[in-house]
């Protein structure tokens, strides 16, 4: 019988390809946000990111002529944007500042342990195999943290913590909030997001920069298109249509793919120990896939 709260999901190209831009997409981030802060301040940089891919994304739907959402779905976008562009991605900015991309992606791994303690604390029960597939993946993460260099100070760490303690409450509670449809709930939430980081910035004095990479605008760029634009707006397609461990499995992904980008393009060492870790981490994947779709075919037989 399927968990009460967690809609079931059903096998679908958009269900893949959304998977597939979470794990590939936002894998990337986190060296491109270890770039864009060689120029930016963290609050600054997030908050311009957001603010502009929400404008470009607003103004595309005016153009549509999307409808607009009602003061009270402006106020739950704001909420929403306060778990997870604020105090999700703001915090993770400012933890880089003194943790690794590497580094960071690994202690991302327990959003799964997270998300699971918030569906617990708001009634529902977990699958067998997603129980199996956090079991898994949760080793994988151990693993990868055993091999890396994981020297970070203790605001970064705390930093972090808050914002993965963040972004799995806001994923638990987008689906029971009252949102605009499709694309509108997300340009409302990076506009709002957006306003709410820059606002911080001001507030707690972070300097504007006075000259900017040609590296640090390429990767904000990219943060704005790419992660912003496309991986935020699959992400959250995700977490309305499946369940909190399907739509946070990218987590087990983003690891191994921001190590690979890492040594790419960072020049970081990849440790022995990750091959390991990478083997975990596909076979948690394989028993959430399986899982997933074997709950699939057992609802459509009925």
């Amino acid at each position: 019988m399927p968990s009460p709260g967690l809609p079931v999901p059903t096998i679908s190209l958009r269900l893949l390809l959304c998977l597939l831009i979470t794990y590939l997409v936002w894998g990337t981030t986190y060296l491109a946000i270890r770039f864009t802060l060689e120029s930016f301040a963290p609050f600054l940089m997030m908050g311009s990111r957001f603010l502009c891919a929400g404008l470009l994304l607003a103004l595309w739907l005016r153009y549509r002529g999307a409808a607009m959402p009602s003061l009270r779905q402006l106020r739950n976008c704001a909420v929403l944007a306060g778990f997870l562009l604020v105090g999700g991605m703001g915090l993770t900015a400012v933890a880089e500042q003194t943790i690794s991309s590497g580094a960071t992606t690994v202690m991302i791994g327990a959003m799964p342990i997270f998300g699971l303690f918030w569906g617990i604390c708001f009634g529902a029960r977990p699958r067998w195999y997603e129980v199996l597939a956090i079991a898994l993946g949760s080793a994988g993460i151990l693993v990868l943290t055993g091999g890396a260099e994981f020297r970070a100070s203790a605001t970064g760490v705390m930093a972090l913590l808050v914002a993965i303690g963040s972004w799995s409450f806001g994923s638990q509670i987008a689906r029971r909030l009252d949102l605009p449809q499709g694309a509108v709930a997300f340009a409302a939430e990076m506009l709002l997001g957006g306003a709410i980081l820059l606002v911080l910035s001001v507030a707690f004095g972070e300097p504007w920069p006075r000259t900017i990479s040609s590296q640090a605008l390429w990767a904000w760029a990219y943060l704005v298109v790419a992660g912003s634009l496309v991986a935020f707006s699959a992400y959250m397609y995700l977490v309305a249509n499946v369940s909190p461990t399907v739509s946070s499995s990218y987590v087990y992904v983003n690891p191994p793919v921001a190590l690979a980008v890492g040594a790419w393009l960072g020049g970081e060492q990849i440790a022995p120990q990750t091959f390991g870790a990478v083997a975990l981490i596909l076979g948690a994947l394989a028993v959430l896939s399986l899982g997933t779709w074997r709950g699939a075919r057992a609802i459509a037989a009925t």
